[in-house]
């Protein structure tokens, strides 16, 4: 499976993340393809990688087993259209990570018969720890398959959805969740400087915690709640704080956020794919 040629067309953050994450897990940089119109991106990717450079697309694609497209939604009709003849002659799986572009919308582009995986990695991924949701179209085969989940789980989980209709919600939840733990870290550090710790105390606390929470959920075979019920003890300071969130709707609000980010990313598919 390591001997499989990538190209990846874009180098920005996510596609150097996912390029350090395969190297680290000894894919062989020779092996790997990378394409970008600017040149202090390829420049960038070659100080830290001995990977293939191109800045052009078709060069980059032309030889590979695998194209991962890690470009920006908005352009991902020009490129794949670009590709589209390449992608014909080659047969390659193609994964795409470009945010809110549906299976259809890349088939149209691309070609009918086009294996196309569609995945949905989050920014954790730039420090090996990402999240990523992935769903094939009925050309992928399992091999392939196999493929594609090794290229994302090198930079994190990686969890396949078998109706692509739930991408919406994993784009809620997943990628755009470290925006929602961020916000509450900010949150919790800013009242933790008005109870009158200094702030860089109430930083390290923040994220100490934020982590250590983190990292007893994913080590226990307990749901959250669980959890949550163990280390809120009766009549207890943790008691109190939690019934303030409770009391003020805090499980909704995070509801309502959810279904807001869902509902503007299936706008935003709807847009993207309607493009020439």
């Amino acid at each position: 499976m390591k001997n499989t040629t990538l190209a990846f067309i874009g180098c920005g953050n996510m596609a150097r993340s996912l390029i350090g994450g395969l190297v680290a897990d000894g894919w062989d940089p020779a092996r790997i393809h990378v394409a970008d119109a600017d040149p202090d991106q390829l420049e960038r990717i070659s100080r830290t990688f001995p990977v293939l450079t191109y800045t052009q697309n078709i060069a980059a694609a032309v030889h590979a087993d695998v194209v991962v497209l890690a470009i920006k939604p908005q352009i991902t009709a020009l490129v794949a259209r670009e590709l589209a003849e390449t992608i014909a002659r080659q047969q390659p799986l193609v994964i795409s990570i470009a945010a809110g572009i549906r299976e259809s919308a890349l088939r149209s582009w691309l070609g009918e018969q086009t294996a196309i995986v569609r995945s949905m990695p989050n920014t954790p991924a730039m420090v090996q720890s990402g999240a990523a949701a992935l769903y094939a179209n009925p050309a992928v085969t399992e091999t392939q398959r196999s493929i594609a989940e090794s290229i994302l789980r090198a930079v994190g989980l990686a969890l396949w959805i078998e109706d692509e209709a739930l991408m919406d919600a994993v784009t809620a939840l997943s990628g755009s969740g470290p925006a929602y733990f961020f916000l509450f870290m900010e949150a919790l550090q800013a009242a933790g400087c008005e109870l009158g710790l200094p702030p860089q105390t109430a930083r390290l606390l923040t994220l100490q915690t934020a982590f250590g929470a983190a990292k007893m959920a994913l080590e226990s075979s307990e749901d959250a709640a669980t959890l949550r019920r163990r280390v809120t003890s009766p009549g207890g300071t943790t008691e109190s704080a939690v019934a303030v969130l409770e009391e003020n709707g805090f499980a909704d609000l995070v509801t309502k956020a959810l279904q807001a980010a869902a509902a503007r990313s299936r706008v935003l598919a709807d847009e993207f794919g309607s493009r020439s």
